[in-house]
């Protein structure tokens, strides 16, 4: 696949987790079911783009989380959101350095779901931490991993599909591209 197809699907793919934010936030006002491919457009630019431009879907992203806490949800910005920020910089650096020359599945199905596992982690940890809502004891954190089990429950789905569909894209097109060539010639 030429530079110019694998650029413009990671653009996409980085587009389409924040146009599917969006929606679900205008439509419902939450994202209870995490069903978006966030992760999943983080770990293809990791491994398709230049290292040097892996702040693009981070400031795209982060950008998106600024609108969507202040004039969608009515959130004030606070320091939980610099740490969606940081687990965003660290999936799109993991796939460049997990997935840049070797994007077997089992390495895809690894590292869409330790990146899950991870958002859930510091995601609701920052919650615990920033937030009011907990008391910051031990009990309060555990409380809080507890609440938000829920709203996890369908992001290791969402990611391990994401990942796996936008990662075969490339592939997909590849073929298409050469039996297109083949029939040509």
């Amino acid at each position: 696949m030429e530079l110019l197809e694998v650029t413009m699907l990671a653009i996409l793919f980085v587009l389409l987790a924040i146009f599917s934010r969006f929606a679900i936030a205008m439509s419902s006002g939450s994202h209870w079911w995490a069903f978006t491919p966030v992760i999943a457009s983080l770990l293809f630019f990791g491994a398709k783009m230049p290292r040097k431009y892996l702040w693009v879907p981070v400031a795209l992203l982060a950008m998106g989380d600024v609108l969507l806490s202040r004039f969608v949800y009515g959130y004030a910005f606070t320091a939980d959101l610099l740490v969606s920020w940081a687990f965003y910089a660290a999936v799109a650096w993991f796939g460049s350095a997990l997935l840049h020359e070797n994007a077997r599945p089992v390495r895809l199905v690894a590292a869409s779901l330790s990146s899950s596992l991870t958002f859930f982690v510091a995601s609701n940890f920052a919650v615990w931490a920033f937030w009011p809502t907990y008391p910051h004891t031990l009990k309060g954190l555990a409380t809080c991993f507890v609440a938000a089990i829920p709203f996890y429950r369908n992001q290791p789905v969402a990611d391990l599909l994401f990942t796996l569909v936008f990662f075969s894209v490339p592939v997909v097109l590849e073929a298409m591209h050469s039996s297109q060539k083949k029939l040509a010639a």
